[in-house]
């Protein structure tokens, strides 16, 4: 009778996981008659961050001044940070429209898979920015030998190979669970909103996703905190005033960017997971998928005086 009782409650779980073919993306239904605001919030930056980043690969790519280390990791974060709004954002904008809200079991899982590859390639890409700063400032002199084409191709790729693998092992840990709900409540399908709906106990995986977080965010933390040390160290020895403002204004853009972007990152992935209600997780959702990313093409051609020179050029302007 036990056997027949566990193998009863065996082919439940299975058949629950096997009927849960899709799911439904809640989002910001308890916002119902603010969704059409919402949705012109976020269509606003959303435009922004494509056509800012789109405009910056390519005005890296047309401008020779431009084709130097900083800047083509620059081209790099930017294409990632691109196809990661794309990712997340149009599905979200159409819900906010009264589409579809539903989303496959293999869309869900698709989506989870670029959403955590291309956010993780670009924590190290940030990683692989701060080691540039470092060589540049603190090794000037053997700058281009360090920093070579090879170098700066095997740093995108360990980036990108990272991310990879990362995302891999997360979207097969979370969709191999029996799933018994279908409602996700969040804007997208991520990590821990998917986990929730889980028949079973998901500790195992709750700590191997914590695990992850601290791979992924607090090891790039670190060492781009080693490499800012080494760099203030090294700018306070700079005996003129205008060489250290030089110095630091090459540096101001990038440590703006990695302040919002960890920090973002970490308060939502690094916290326990009761700590925060569901509309403080997705207003910080909100941050790092619809804030953070416009961040990047405005500190960048805004703070930073080649890139706004190129883009003046390239509209036909002469630079004041």
């Amino acid at each position: 009778i036990l056997l027949r009782f566990q193998s009863s409650g065996h082919s439940m779980k299975s058949e629950n996981h096997t009927l849960t073919t899709e799911f439904v993306l809640q989002g910001f239904s308890s916002f119902h008659e603010h969704q059409l605001t919402l949705f012109v919030m976020f269509l606003a930056p959303y435009i922004l961050t494509l056509a800012g980043n789109i405009i910056i690969v390519i005005i890296i790519r047309i401008d020779h001044h431009l084709h130097t280390p900083m800047y083509f990791f620059l081209s790099m974060l930017s294409t990632s940070e691109t196809i990661y709004t794309l990712v997340i954002l149009p599905r979200m904008l159409s819900s906010l429209v009264g589409l579809s809200q539903s989303i496959s079991l293999a869309g869900c899982a698709s989506q989870m898979f670029f959403f955590v590859t291309f956010g993780i390639t670009n924590c190290f890409l940030l990683t692989a920015m701060g080691y540039d700063r470092y060589v540049a400032i603190c090794h000037p002199l053997r700058y281009t030998v360090i920093m070579n084409r090879r170098v700066c191709i095997q740093l995108v790729w360990g980036a990108c190979s990272i991310g990879l693998i990362v995302a891999t092992t997360q979207v097969t840990s979370v969709f191999r669970l029996p799933f018994c709900a279908t409602k996700v409540a969040h804007f997208f399908c991520d990590i821990r909103p998917v986990m929730k709906l889980s028949c079973i106990d998901t500790t195992v995986n709750e700590i191997l996703t914590l695990i992850i977080s601290v791979f992924v965010l607090v090891v790039p933390m670190g060492l781009v905190f080693i490499s800012y040390v080494l760099i203030i160290s090294t700018i306070l020895q700079i005996t003129s005033t205008e060489g250290r403002k030089k110095a630091f204004a090459t540096c101001a853009s990038h440590l703006t960017v990695v302040i919002v972007h960890y920090g973002c990152a970490s308060i939502a992935y690094l916290k326990p997971k009761s700590e925060n209600s569901k509309g403080e997780d997705q207003l910080i959702s909100v941050t790092y998928t619809v804030i953070t990313p416009l961040l990047n093409p405005v500190v960048y051609t805004l703070r930073n005086k080649e890139a706004k020179e190129a883009l003046l050029q390239a509209i036909g302007r002469k630079p004041s």
